[in-house]
């Protein structure tokens, strides 16, 4: 256990914290819930709609630290990809 003021104090926040990047992980992996879900029905409209919707989202969870870079980067080149493979396949 934490027995300094500074230890403490790290405690509290990292706890604060864990809060925080737990209900934004969430927001994050239900707005890619939605878009997977699109794709699945085969709607082309909803599923851009939640692609739009996501990406600001991706992008931000990797400026905030909960993903790399990279990692964000793929997750919305790959969605992006299999939207637009929709639009191929109902041409």
């Amino acid at each position: 256990m934490a027995n300094t003021t500074s230890a403490k104090k790290a405690v509290r926040k990292m706890e604060r914290r864990t809060l925080v990047n737990k209900a934004r992980r969430t927001n994050m992996r239900s707005t890619l819930r939605k878009v997977e879900e699109a794709i699945a029905s085969g709607e082309q409209q909803v599923a851009q709609e939640a692609l739009k919707a996501a990406q600001p989202k991706i992008v931000r969870a990797a400026n905030k630290g909960l993903l790399h870079k990279n990692t964000a980067s793929r997750k919305v080149s790959r969605l992006a990809k299999r939207v637009k493979a929709m639009s191929a396949a109902s041409a």
